[in-house]
């Protein structure tokens, strides 16, 4: 999804620029949350000609494997960069070393 060759694009979209940089797996294994901003200084390093923020979402899928929630996906403005994903309650995989026993207090 995205990249600076193919730009292929997600259901819910046209082509776009910038891969996957950050992901978050939830806890329960069960959703994983891509956005395509990494740092304003490498973005612009990689991509030139701008970059277009987005966040979208995979699903396990029941047999195995990830697949595009056709839904979920978020463009957001130029000037905006999203970053990383933190879910409600620390169901996030980078949750996880923030408390001592893997789990918000």
């Amino acid at each position: 999804m995205g990249g600076i060759v193919r730009r292929a694009g997600h259901p819910a979209s046209g082509p776009l620029n910038g891969g996957p940089q950050m992901v978050e797996v939830s806890r329960d294994g069960k959703r994983v949350y891509i956005t395509n901003s990494l740092y304003a200084s490498w973005d612009a390093q990689f991509y030139p000609e701008g970059i277009s923020g987005w966040l979208a979402k995979l699903d396990a899928q029941p047999g195995g494997g990830l697949g595009w929630d056709p839904k979920f996906f978020m463009p957001y403005e130029p000037s905006e960069r999203p970053h990383q994903v933190h879910l409600q309650g620390g169901d996030a995989s980078s949750d996880s070393y923030c408390f001592p026993d893997g789990r918000p207090g």
